[in-house]
């Protein structure tokens, strides 16, 4: 007899062993339809199965379907399989290697003769669409791994073959088979190609063998598959809509940065572009004043001897930059921890001076994978408004729901109302004792229930010296950015010698708490200019307002107003070229200006201005008094 329970509490037996398919079969016939696989056992000793997958013991069983994220998993991988049978059945000599799935969608990497053209691309998805419509069984076997490597070298399948090798001797492997398609695979996968309907292949880029570009180079499809055709049509309107939105192409069409093969991961700010890091920078400044914090700006080089005292020469020595000199090595920073570490240790602190907050605009730098590089938003060279606290472990509860707070009304000024909280717990590689582990967190996740948000778990993500609370963005169009943390050390202050004299007069070392709110100012612009499509509100706008004459007669007064404007602390452009105004507008218009001013002899003669506000919305002829008063309140309201 068999006991499977089920979800609700429920228990069904069975006189023998069952299938998952069968289980669901039992429950109801819609159910059965559905099934997509199963999730068998309870916790982290949970796994996902087959519909086929056999239980002959009694267990938990969940029925995966489409409305599951592990079904969506399920659907993602077998599409890839699915891309793979079609690339072989339109072109037998291609070779198959792998094709995971990533977030979104999936991948599979093939060796050709020839680049894959976008003509091919449609062909591709198009076999898939019929191979899916033949609603072919997928099927499971198991092979001994030498048979396996001889079963793929026979099909001239070399990497696969390859991948097999690789196994342990011994060792069993499974595959799947659909059709005439069949492929090495964990598994598992959706019952039949029939579930695979909504799918649709992006793109072809370059990959080499194994991540190793001392190998040959493969080509990666890139695709994307959906549980329905709205959810599908909805993921792909995003992305048009983020296209749009890409901050590279901002960059370059409103003048604002450009990065450059000279400096790989670094950014080249141009003045309008500046302006807008200047009113990032100047908020944040504003925020450290307003809240108990001293701002430092610490060194860019330090000797390495201080980075393999805090763990990180060990940890992210290949992502430093290093140097040597008179026979010391250095490296660029690539945090500023330490650096506050050793000006906290600088004079004799009491628990009186605590918290002691310290924020930095810190320059550091991290030796990121140039194919990993993003225009701004993933750079080698970086600044942070970066915070850390000094504080007792009794302090650790208030400094967090405090931080909290503050942080929730920087998102908001800036335009983000929408935020993910994320505790990240001890990650198996880790310094400490279990025990401070577990106030660290403790005190992160009552912070968060005494903020009074919903936070979700992920387990083993914290850093090395402790864990941390994840605050996630999410942006006009739906799109999640990881920005702000706030992390918890009981560690890294002792490790460097950092102490305060205690109430009791002993020597005791701080709780180090690490926070940021925008994190990289770089990556921070990106994410502004994408939420906003480019056209920042006034506050932020590099150039608020633009003065337009109609003709040389009113130069004189536009240059007025542009003083004028200048004088209130407006950042205005003047445009006295010999155009025509319509012309001049429909550039300015471009440039995503908040307001254009428009003077004529009308204007003139009134001391007034016509306004027109970005969206070609027409406010007619007003004082100029009165708009710089409406002006003034936008920014003052962060409108």
């Amino acid at each position: 007899m068999v006991t499977i329970r089920l979800p609700d509490g429920s228990q069904r037996e069975f006189p023998g062993p069952v299938t998952v398919a069968e289980v669901a079969q039992s429950i109801g016939s819609g159910l059965a339809k559905a099934a997509l696989g199963g999730r068998v056992g309870e916790g982290e000793a949970a796994r996902l199965v087959d519909t086929s997958h056999r239980i002959d013991a009694d267990t938990s069983l969940a029925i995966v379907t489409d409305k599951d994220p592990a079904g969506l998993e399920l659907i993602r991988h077998s599409t890839a399989h699915l891309l793979a049978y079609a690339v072989k059945e339109l072109f037998p000599d291609a070779q198959v290697t792998i094709g995971p799935v990533i977030e979104n969608g999936f991948y599979y990497d093939f060796a050709y003769k020839r680049p894959f053209t976008p003509e091919d691309l449609a062909a591709i998805e198009a076999r898939m669409a019929e191979l899916a419509k033949k609603d072919e069984k997928v099927e499971r076997r198991v092979l001994p791994r030498d048979e396996a490597v001889a079963h793929f070298r026979a099909l001239g399948e070399h990497y696969k073959a390859e991948i097999i090798a690789g196994i342990p001797a011994g060792e069993d492997v499974s595959l799947y088979r659909e059709g005439s398609f069949e492929d090495l695979c964990r598994g598992p996968h959706v019952p039949s190609t029939g579930r695979l309907k909504h799918f649709k292949l992006m793109k072809v880029a370059g990959a080499y063998w194994r991540g190793d570009h001392r190998n040959e180079m493969l080509q990666r499809i890139y695709g994307t598959a959906w549980a329905s055709k709205d959810e599908l049509q909805k993921y792909l309107t995003m992305l048009e809509e983020a296209e749009k939105r890409d901050h590279r192409r901002l960059g370059r069409e409103l003048d604002l940065f450009h990065v450059d093969e000279h400096a790989p991961g670094v950014v080249f700010w141009h003045p309008k572009g500046w302006t807008i890091w200047q009113e990032v920078e100047q908020t944040m400044r504003r925020v450290y004043r307003d809240n108990g914090y001293l701002e430092v700006k610490g060194p860019q080089l330090l000797d390495s001897t201080l980075w393999q005292k805090t763990g990180h020469w060990d940890k992210y020595r290949e992502n430093m930059f290093t140097t040597e000199s008179e026979k010391r090595d250095y490296a660029l920073k690539p945090m500023n921890c330490p650096g506050h570490i050793l000006i906290f240790k600088q004079g004799i602190k009491s628990y009186r001076d605590l918290p002691l907050r310290y924020g930095e605009f810190g320059q550091c730098h991290r030796n990121e994978p140039s194919g990993g590089l993003h225009g701004i938003m993933r750079v080698r060279g970086f600044t942070q408004d970066d915070g850390h606290i000094f504080c007792t472990e009794d302090m650790i509860l208030d400094e967090c729901v405090a931080y909290t707070r503050l942080l929730q009304q920087v998102y908001a000024d800036f335009g983000f109302t929408d935020i993910v909280y994320k505790v990240a717990t001890r990650p198996a590689a880790r310094i400490g004792s279990d025990a401070s582990w577990d106030k660290a967190e403790h005190a992160l996740m009552e912070s968060l229930r005494l903020s009074g948000v919903d936070f979700e778990i992920a387990p083993g993500d914290g850093a090395f010296y402790g864990p941390k609370i994840e605050y996630t963005l999410k942006d006009a169009i739906g799109r999640p950015w990881q920005c702000g943390t706030m992390q918890v050390d009981f560690f890294m202050a002792e490790r460097l010698g950092a102490e305060y004299v205690a109430e009791d007069s002993s020597r005791r070392h701080p709780v180090m708490l690490h926070r940021a709110i925008v994190g990289s100012l770089e990556r921070f612009i990106g994410i502004l200019l994408e939420q906003h499509a480019g056209a920042l509100p006034a506050w932020l706008a590099p150039e608020q307002a633009s003065v337009l004459n109609i003709t040389e007669a009113q130069d004189d007064y536009a240059r007025e107003v542009a003083k004028t404007l200048q004088k209130q602390g407006v950042r205005v452009r003047l445009d006295l070229r010999n155009e025509k105004i319509n012309y001049k507008i429909r550039e300015h218009s471009m440039q995503k200006v908040p307001y254009i001013l428009v003077v004529g002899d009308k204007e003139k003669a009134n001391g007034a201005v016509s306004v027109r506000a970005r969206g070609n919305v027409d406010l007619g002829m007003m004082p100029l008094a009165a708009f710089a008063e409406r002006l003034a309140g936008d920014i003052a309201r962060k409108a």
